[in-house]
């Protein structure tokens, strides 16, 4: 890409392999986080890291100015309350990041990759008993699909590291959010990754989990398996 992405959350378990694959693409990569020592104990040199927060609408606008693409995978606390509820990090800091972006000269051309996780419509789900993560996952998701940006939503399912998976290097990306399954954090990074660079994965949501098989060689077609969402009216800035 020709300008800067973005990884926000990029210290964490999937933003930190995000970003490495980025780099390894020859990208520009600045992630935005909160916390100096784990950038420095997380992150190669290449990135450039920024003190930020999307809690706090005004640290976003530098490191967001001019970027092609955002990358949110941000990990929420389970508080019902306070500054690491799932509100504050999953709906209210979706969208002070997207107003950050909307109020950019050339907004229309960014991208915005949200990772999100399965069961969201299922508000019955014990998950959501955890501050209403579920509840507030969605609204967030709705908050990008509205934005009139580009953009992919990605629903993982329980998250594990590639060694603890044995053959299952299949990926099935799914929707109608109905089934469970676990997936690679390696590869949840990976289609963080191929979505910003495969046409056909704009406009789309999806579940993703790991099964008996190898691993996709074409995730463009992959993405192309999929359906659309329904078109919903872009959000007004306030």
């Amino acid at each position: 890409m020709n300008t800067a992405i973005a990884v926000i959350g990029g210290t964490g378990r999937v933003g930190r392999i995000v970003t490495r694959k980025l780099l390894d693409r020859g990208e520009t990569v600045r992630v935005i986080g909160r916390s100096t020592q784990r950038a420095q104990r997380h992150l190669p040199p290449r990135a450039r890291f920024f003190l930020g927060d999307v809690r706090d609408p005004q640290s976003l606008s530098v490191p967001l100015r001019d970027c092609s693409a955002v990358v949110y995978t941000v990990e929420p606390g389970t508080d019902p309350t306070g500054p690491d509820s799932p509100q504050s990090t999953l709906h209210s800091g979706v969208l002070n990041t997207l107003d950050a972006l909307l109020r950019q000269d050339g907004f229309g051309h960014a991208q915005f990759v949200l990772v999100s996780q399965r069961h969201v419509t299922r508000p019955e789900h014990p998950m959501n008993a955890y501050g209403r993560m579920l509840d507030w996952r969605l609204a967030g998701e709705n908050a990008v699909r509205a934005s009139g940006l580009d953009y992919t939503i990605i629903r993982p399912g329980w998250l594990t590291d590639r060694t603890e998976l044995a053959d299952d290097g299949r990926v099935h990306l799914e929707q109608g959010d109905r089934r469970d399954g676990y997936v690679a954090l390696q590869d949840v990074a990976e289609a963080c990754v191929q979505a910003l660079y495969c046409p056909s994965a704009k406009g789309l949501t999806f579940e993703m989990r790991n099964g008996a098989g190898n691993a996709p060689s074409d995730w463009e077609e992959l993405f192309a398996g999929l359906s659309a969402d329904e078109s919903v009216p872009a959000r007004a800035l306030a």
